[in-house]
């Protein structure tokens, strides 16, 4: 019997501000779930967003694409800064970003958002208007307005075009419908059909495949501006909202401040054979070198490229160390603590050594 463990390949991009700090403390946690579980991960380091951009003139190099499609996963830091402000559009540094999201094919953006009791003491909403909330958006990706031509800027004047084909939506309206039959069987849509033409088609389209396909899942729609109101007035209304590109961007950094702080918020970016996993937050170019940044977000998305390897006790253990720490600390500012970046990162990367011992 072949005891070799499993080996997955990880392509790392650090990218720019606090990017490279939580990066490595996700790296850190990987490495200790790894050694805990009986399995290896190998990982290699790439430019990405600004650093692509110092590191090649492009946000997303050829070398780091290849590495990333090559991959078993991906796992990005955060990207931008004000040191490229002054570049063109179509090298910005999130330029790079939408790139690698289409050429892996990652479609469906999950960013769950959960406030338990203790965070809900930090939301800036009443404690018990957000405690208990359990959510998950699913942002189409690849699609919508960031995606569609043409798309042009003049000296007088400026357009972009939303667009949406039936495949694109049919397949969002999948994910979101699966998940939601793993969760509370609730789908929300959120959408503009009373203005824009390509919602109109959104919402026929998530009515017919929940009709037809999900007829044991509840389904209501929303229009984005009463979406955006009753994520702020009853967040634990929703169950899985699903949503355009430019709608979802939105909403799900809304919901990111439901517990108060960015720096817990997760995300997975699926749809091809490679995910890509990054935290919610921003580069944070104010914390960067600082060792003062929350790496959690990114310890959680780790979590999910756990799962998405199927290294579900892996990743299990990962988040249980993760709620030790939200409970009893490290904590770094955000959260009311005075603890480092790697402070926090090495307390998670203990717990799990200490879960799986027990």
């Amino acid at each position: 019997m072949d005891s070799t463990p499993t080996t997955y390949t990880l392509a790392l991009l650090p990218g720019d501000g606090i990017g490279p700090e939580v990066t490595a403390e996700a790296e850190r946690v990987l490495d200790a779930a790894a050694e805990a579980l009986g399995f290896e991960i190998t990982t290699s380091e790439h430019p990405v967003g600004g650093a692509g951009i110092d590191a090649a003139g492009d946000p997303l190099p050829r070398a780091t694409l290849d590495a990333c499609l090559d991959a078993d996963a991906v796992f990005l830091g955060a990207v931008g800064g004000p040191d490229w402000d002054a570049v063109a559009p179509d090298l910005r540094p999130e330029r790079g970003l939408l790139r690698l999201r289409a050429r892996l094919g990652a479609f469906a953006n999950l960013r769950p958002v959960a406030v338990s009791d203790a965070l809900a003491e930090r939301s800036p909403l009443r404690p018990e208007r957000v405690a208990g909330t359990d959510l998950l958006i699913v942002r189409e990706l690849t699609g919508g307005i960031y995606f569609g031509l043409p798309r042009e800027r003049t000296a007088t004047e400026a357009y972009d075009t939303m667009r949406y084909t039936v495949l694109e939506v049919e397949r969002i309206a999948r994910v979101a419908f699966e998940w939601a039959r793993k969760r509370g069987g609730r789908v929300t849509s959120v959408d503009k059909a009373n203005v824009l033409a390509s919602s109109a088609l959104w919402r026929d389209v998530v009515a017919r495949v929940g009709a037809d396909e999900f007829p044991d899942v509840a389904l209501e729609h929303l229009y984005v501006d009463h979406a955006a109101m009753e994520v702020v007035c009853d967040p634990r209304r929703f169950d899985v909202v699903v949503t355009g590109n430019l709608f979802g961007d939105v909403l799900s950094d809304l919901a990111a401040t439901l517990p108060g702080t960015l720096g817990l918020l997760p995300s997975a970016s699926l749809g091809g054979r490679t995910g890509l996993f990054e935290p919610v937050h921003g580069s944070a170019p104010d914390l960067a070198g600082r060792d003062a940044a929350n790496p959690l977000a990114a310890i959680l998305s780790a979590a999910m490229l756990l799962d998405s390897l199927g290294e579900a006790d892996a990743a299990t253990a990962v988040r249980q160390s993760v709620d030790a720490v939200v409970a009893d600390g490290p904590h770094t500012a955000d959260l009311g603590g005075t603890a480092s970046t790697t402070d926090v990162g090495g307390a998670v990367a203990d717990g799990i050594a200490l879960l799986t011992l027990t």
